[in-house]
């Protein structure tokens, strides 16, 4: 057969094809048009933003704006491939300073769903409507608008189910078009963002004056006064922005923000940067969290490098490494020494000459404000009143749960240790222990008991303490409030992200509860993948336990360290807390003896 006779197996692809293909690239999922919808408004001038979502925005999506708008040609025009009025030459690819520039996030959405377009340019009299299906426009006309632009997006992924079916449930797919909305409020404080769904408002963030004002109105409860500043130039290099205290560092990772010339992306040599300059601030198992702005002049970062543009290459990648680095190490080492500062100024107006304490009850004292250790099932608080006037030490009870049995030892406490580790006689051994991973094991082992026995007792709060949280933590929370009421926490919701804590269990005393609403909510987004309720049910416990524990830095009286080695001894002397960090260190009779040469 004659070859020019044959069939050709290579075609072109129809046009309407090709554009669900391209729409496959960009518009993964509502929360994608979201944002390509948004970084539209903000490279248009826009001052206010409101963002409409039906149905996790398979319903609807709506975008409004009151930026510069368009004429009725350009309104035609934005929806053609790769039509933009971002870029003119090939040059400016170098120096991109836009959010968007390709030209592809119009037509792919449009290709995917139906749309209807009004706007007005602040140069025009009367406005422009369109409707859009797959891509085509079936109507153009004149409207009465106001200046700016409104974009609606309806029945997405309506001619491609298969995208539609991977889709997850309506709450998932909001949380992801919460995030991108809080990022895009993150990126430009200036303008006033806000959140709608299904008819209701999740959150309104008024424009305001600097970063620091937005990341608070976004992130307060995840940093609250925990947050340490970041601010660095050099070498044409600039970094602003927030890390966690490590001292208050969980194993959760909300938030790790980065935004590179106010676009948020993902970038492994930051990511790696941040976790090098933390080092062993950190402890084992937690993570930084982190809010960062990074600029870097427009040629010397590649932001054409992902068809959604969330990952970006640097020309110089060593240099962008070592200066967050740097710059995370600075600000740790200047918060460690202002910390140890304020230590030693305490430590001279309380009376403190050595950083062993081993003196009397009455020289040791408790911190002003700090709460006692409580023993949870041997001590009362009805103990009789003190009347040399002394402090005393004073514990609460648990109830009538047992500890497990093990067998006597005799317990004489020495003292303490920088107010972190305790030193005690126990039985034969000298032990240095952990203040505050002996303790939390202590509370994790009686929570399990009472989890097992059906017991656990709650605590109402004299006074409900609210507590706001991100829109998509908020809505985890909001799917598992039962099961943390059977854990003893009783939480209510009071509006969209707010909620009020009624509830703690007893043994619990008073720990920061949005530090610890905030490392449950991270435990609870793990259940979906577990199968075994006890499984489920141990991390939550773990972090009951972990904020509930007397805090390293915390002075504690002879009393209270021989009442929590006494309840450490109790349950068994596990040598580690529930996250896997060393409880003690213990020396022997014969250890001594053979250090000494006396073996």
């Amino acid at each position: 057969m004659d070859i020019a006779s044959r069939v050709g197996k290579i075609q072109v692809l129809p046009s309407d094809v090709i554009g669900r293909i391209a729409a496959g690239e960009v518009v993964e999922r509502p929360a994608a048009v979201v944002k390509e919808l948004v970084e539209n408004s903000l490279d248009a001038g826009s001052r206010t933003i409101t963002v409409e979502i039906k149905d996790g925005g398979l319903g609807l999506i709506r975008v409004t704006d009151d930026g510069e708008g368009m004429s009725r040609g350009d309104a035609s025009l934005a929806f053609e491939r790769h039509a933009t009025s971002k870029l003119h030459t090939d040059q400016q690819l170098g120096a991109i300073r836009t959010m968007g520039f390709r030209g592809e996030a119009l037509p792919s959405i449009a290709a995917v769903s139906k749309v209807r377009l009004m706007t007005l340019s602040r140069h025009d009299q009367v406005g422009t409507q369109l409707w859009l299906t797959a891509g085509t426009i079936t109507r153009v006309e004149d409207a009465a608008a106001i200046p700016g632009t409104s974009i609606e997006v309806s029945e997405l992924f309506y001619n491609t189910p298969a995208r539609r079916k991977f889709l997850k449930s309506t709450t998932t797919e909001f949380s992801h078009i919460s995030h991108v909305v809080q990022q895009a409020a993150l990126a430009s404080p200036q303008v006033h963002v806000r959140l709608h769904h299904n008819g209701y408002e999740v959150f309104a963030l008024p424009a305001v004056s600097s970063p620091r004002d937005r990341v608070l109105q976004v992130y307060r409860a995840a940093f609250g006064d925990r947050a340490l500043p970041v601010d660095i130039d050099q070498n044409g290099l600039s970094l602003k922005g927030f890390i966690i205290d490590p001292v208050r560092a969980r194993t959760g990772r909300t938030p790790q923000e980065l935004f590179v010339n106010r676009r948020p992306v993902k970038n492994s040599t930051v990511q790696h940067a941040v976790i090098d300059g933390y080092s062993s601030f950190l402890a084992k198992g937690h993570v930084p969290l982190f809010v960062l702005f990074l600029d870097v002049e427009p040629q010397r970062v590649d932001v054409n490098v992902h068809p959604t543009k969330r990952e970006v290459r640097f020309a110089d990648t060593e240099q962008v490494h070592q200066l967050v680095r740097s710059a995370v190490r600075q600000t740790l080492g200047r918060a460690q020494l202002e910390s140890s500062m304020a230590g030693t100024a305490h430590a001279h107006l309380s009376g403190e000459g050595s950083s062993i304490a081993s003196s009397p009850v009455e020289s040791i004292g408790i911190e002003s404000g700090a709460e006692p250790y409580r023993s949870v099932g041997r001590m009362h608080a009805s103990a009789a009143p003190n009347p040399t006037g002394a402090r005393q030490t004073s514990f609460v009870g648990e109830g009538s749960t047992s500890y497990a049995s093990s067998e006597a030892l005799d317990i004489l406490p020495l003292g303490q240790m920088n107010r972190t580790f305790l030193i005690a006689h126990v039985g034969d051994e000298l032990q240095v222990i952990d203040q505050h991973t002996a303790h939390e094991r202590v509370l994790f082992e009686r929570l399990l008991r009472a989890w097992h026995d059906r017991s656990l007792p709650a605590q109402p709060l004299l006074l409900p303490e609210p507590l706001e949280l991100p829109v998509q933590q908020a809505l985890s929370l909001h799917r598992h409030l039962e099961e943390l009421e059977r854990l003893g926490l009783l939480i209510e919701p009071f509006g969209p992200s707010t909620f009020l804590i009624r509830s703690l269990p007893v043994m619990l005393g008073h720990p920061d509860l949005a530090a610890l609403v905030q490392d449950l909510i991270e435990d609870l987004e793990q259940w979906d993948s577990i199968s075994s309720l006890e499984t489920k049910v141990r991390p939550i416990l773990a972090s009951l336990a972990c904020h509930g524990a007397v805090r390293a830095g915390r002075t504690m009286a002879l009393p209270e360290i021989k009442q929590l080695v006494q309840d450490w001894v109790a349950e068994g002397l596990i040598m580690t807390c529930p996250h896997g960090r060393r409880v003690a260190f213990r020396l022997s009779g014969d250890e001594l003896a053979r250090l000494f040469d006396r073996a």
